[in-house]
């Protein structure tokens, strides 16, 4: 669909994206916390948490597959 059938880019878009969503969420969490907004603070941290989790698989991936040669 893409036209991009190549999954190392895949892997190298996705781990970019989910780095870049840590990035732009921790200008949310401040913006929460300024607000006293605790409960969407709490939301915005477990999501930013969760994009740096998908970014170290990716990296993970990453590494894998490119000294296995994939």
């Amino acid at each position: 669909m893409t036209g991009t059938k190549d999954p190392i880019y895949n892997l190298l878009w996705f781990t970019e994206n989910c780095l870049h969503n840590v990035l732009r969420l921790e200008t949310y969490i401040e913006d929460a916390r300024g607000h006293g907004d605790v409960e969407l603070e709490r939301f915005l941290t477990k999501a930013q948490a969760d994009s740096r989790k998908g970014a170290e698989e990716g990296k993970r991936l990453l590494r894998q597959r490119m000294t296995a040669g994939r």
